[in-house]
């Protein structure tokens, strides 16, 4: 296969087409001894070399290669990965996939919610201060005072900030000696409901969440005594992962070093 300018893999029925000298790149790896026809186990037919393997994950091995990065989702499961880095032999990837370095940090956030008498207070704790941010300016909390509801009027209050990492807010009705002094709404958008009912309140904020790439992962009560109910999310964060500065000199075999060493031990010694 040697004086060709272009390669063409048949990877388990599907064809991927690079430049040989992408290939070149990893003088170590077993596609690079295809185009040295020193390894058997790789046919040719029809023009195109045919592996018996994941296409799904060559796609990332074929990033690799070309970019020296892969960008992984941080749901993606490098254990497959790693062993078709190990299978062509990319030394410098599969070591990447054996460390810690290559998983993504989780976002956790805690959803408080307790309701005492005719009101509900919410609360909202995270990991990351910008996912606060952004949720803050979704909600707005409208308060009606009875001396208002013939004229519909309301004012807008923003959330309670006590930190960047917390938010609360509350709703419901806000009674005194049987009489209702004033009323609590809730709005989240993009929804424009107003909402005073406690448990649509709650199960607005979940789909919120959930519809921000956070799984549920566990509920519990904090306090019976107090009916406080706790809900835990995760998030997994998007995983660049920077393999090396310099695709062209991302193997090199532990001979190389030990005769570079050489070499120059050699020149000083002149």
């Amino acid at each position: 296969m040697k004086g060709q300018d272009f390669i063409t893999f048949n990877v388990g029925g599907q064809i991927f087409t690079t430049k040989v000298s992408t290939i070149r790149r990893h003088p170590h790896s077993r596609l690079a001894r295809i185009l040295d026809d020193a390894d058997p186990e790789f046919k040719v037919v029809n023009s195109q070399v045919f592996i018996d393997r994941d296409w799904g994950l060559f796609r990332f091995i074929m990033e690799y290669l070309r970019t020296g990065r892969i960008t992984l989702s941080g749901e993606f499961e490098t254990d497959g990965l790693l062993c078709e880095a190990e299978f062509y032999n990319i030394s410098a990837l599969s070591d990447f996939l054996h460390s810690n370095n290559c998983y993504a940090k989780s976002e956790i956030l805690e959803l408080r919610f307790v309701i005492q008498d005719a009101q509900s207070f919410f609360r909202v704790f995270s990991s990351k201060s910008t996912t606060l941010d952004a949720l803050a300016s979704r909600i707005s909390v409208f308060i009606e005072q009875p001396t208002n509801l013939a004229q519909n009027l309301m004012e807008r209050l923003p959330v309670h900030r006590p930190s960047h990492h917390d938010l609360i807010f509350q709703c419901g009705a806000d009674c005194s000696d049987g009489k209702q002094l004033s009323a609590r709404y809730v709005t989240i958008e993009p929804d424009e409901r107003k909402l005073l009912n406690a448990t649509n309140v709650l199960g607005l904020m979940v789909d919120t969440i959930l519809r921000e790439g956070f799984r549920l992962i566990s509920t519990r009560t904090v306090s019976p005594e107090e009916k406080i109910e706790c809900y835990t999310f995760e998030r997994r964060g998007t995983r660049n992962i920077l393999i090396i500065s310099n695709p062209y000199k991302a193997d090199v075999s532990p001979v190389s070093k030990q005769t570079e060493k050489s070499t120059k031990k050699g020149k000083s010694q002149k």
